[in-house]
């Protein structure tokens, strides 16, 4: 099998564009997931959707509360003819009115309006948690972003580093193998395999610097780092990790996952609204109550005219129109809960593939453990016959590149058993809880 092809089988890393390195930044997993959830758009965002609801439930609360009105007038009459009804005397000179003053303050304080302001706040309420809880969700998928990214650029760099150490091995194989040749102890065409092999492995190389740089720029554009930064990814930052208590079933997600709650608190929406719908059935009532000052010149006062009493009304019409509206946020319910059982149900297969990806990364571990000593002990023994004349340069070079893949597969099956195990964590909706615990 080749080497390129071979290397980087069941690597998973997202194409994007490369960028030319000029700094060098080290941060640790813990580090880099707090900030991004400080910089991220996507966190920004979803905080600004919850804080938006946040203000929409305080207006509605606000509907509780009576409205009050202040209003003044003050009018210039011109030309203006009187005609008394009263007590009018055409024998006595009539006043001139030439302005009017008018103040009015009025209250309306709701009584009863057919559950639509209770049933309306419950509606925002439910909203403003659901938008917390999608909030929260926003945060885990985040996270799992940086870890795939920071598995991404960990596994690059030790791909980066085993091959050129592996180059250099052949690269001197090269320069001994010249003077075999010179000397005519090998043939010439041992001496290209072997130079061939030192291709091989550039072009391998020249991926995975590639590959570097690719998933280097995306986590960079995700922290919001300064264009051009390096980041660099510690063994000790990354490989060196104990792991907690691995789920084992669906139970925690349903209990944790965060889209699935906000589908919980959408749904209460939705009976609320149902309720709300309903509510054009009743009449509204509402205590009413003001205050009146008048001032027409030379004519009338009036003070302290105060007024109080009961508003009713009722739209007739809505008896008949509003059962399409009831229908509407009936079945609008219906559809969050089918969207809720789907997302359960979807949950459930995604733990379920967590977990066997978790075992089988896990047994892939074991395996390329015993690889390389495998690998290892038989590029001893080729490489022994080899200089006793018992095997060919086929042989040596072939157990040189399967010695390189065990110990390449064996390096970066470490990082992939905490990347599953991280991904276990996350579709139980528990990986959030785990960084906010270690930054505490």
């Amino acid at each position: 099998m080749k080497i390129s092809q071979f290397l980087f089988f069941g690597i998973f890393l997202i194409g994007i564009p490369t960028v030319e390195a000029q700094e060098k930044t080290s941060l640790t997993l813990d580090e880099a997931i707090h900030f991004a959830w400080t910089k991220s758009n996507e966190v920004s965002l979803a905080n600004t959707k919850a804080e938006t609801k946040k203000f929409e439930l305080q207006s509605i609360k606000n509907n509780q509360y009576p409205d009050l009105k202040v209003a003044g007038q003050y009018q210039r009459l011109a030309g203006a003819d009187v005609d008394f009804k009263i007590n009018n005397n055409n024998s006595q000179t009539l006043p001139v009115v030439n302005q009017l003053m008018i103040g009015q303050v009025s209250a309306s304080v709701p009584v009863f309006a057919g559950f639509k302001i209770q049933n309306s706040i419950k509606i925002y309420d439910n909203l403003y948690q659901a938008e917390i809880a999608t909030a929260s969700q926003t945060k885990e998928d985040v996270a799992m972003k940086v870890i795939n990214y920071y598995a991404g650029l960990f596994k690059a760099q030790k791909t980066v580093e085993l091959l050129e150490e592996n180059q250099k091995r052949a690269e001197q194989r090269v320069l001994d193998f010249i003077e075999l040749e010179k000397n005519g102890i090998i043939p010439r065409n041992d001496l290209l395999k072997s130079q061939l092999q030192v291709s091989k492995i550039q072009l391998s190389l020249d991926e995975a610097n590639n590959t570097l740089n690719i998933v280097n720029f995306h986590l960079v554009s995700l922290l919001k780092l300064a264009p051009g930064t390096e980041l660099e990814v510690r063994e000790s930052d990354f490989a060196d990790f104990k792991m907690g208590t691995t789920p084992s079933n669906e139970s925690p997600a349903l209990q944790n996952r965060k889209d699935l709650e906000a589908i919980h608190f959408q749904e209460k929406a939705s009976q609320a609204n149902i309720k709300m719908a309903r509510s054009a059935y009743y009449p509204s009532i509402a205590l009413l109550g003001g205050y009146t000052a008048l001032d027409l010149k030379n004519v009338i006062t009036v003070q302290n005219a105060m007024n109080f009493g009961v508003g009713i009304s009722y739209d007739l019409g809505a008896i008949v129109k509003n059962g399409v509206m009831v229908k509407i946020a009936e079945s609008k319910a219906i559809e969050l809960h089918n969207t809720e059982e789907m997302l359960t149900d979807y949950i459930k297969i995604q733990v379920q593939k967590a977990i066997e990806d978790y075992n089988l990364a896990q047994k892939q571990r074991t395996v390329y453990n015993q690889a390389v000593e495998q690998a290892s002990e038989n590029y001893r023994i080729i490489k022994d016959k080899y200089d006793n004349g018992l095997s060919d340069t086929n042989d040596l070079l072939e157990a040189d590149v399967e010695q390189l893949n065990a110990t390449i597969n064996n390096a970066l099956s470490k990082a992939n058993v905490i990347q599953k195990y991280y991904e276990l964590l996350s579709v139980t909706g528990q990986l959030s809880q785990s960084f906010n615990h270690s930054k505490s």
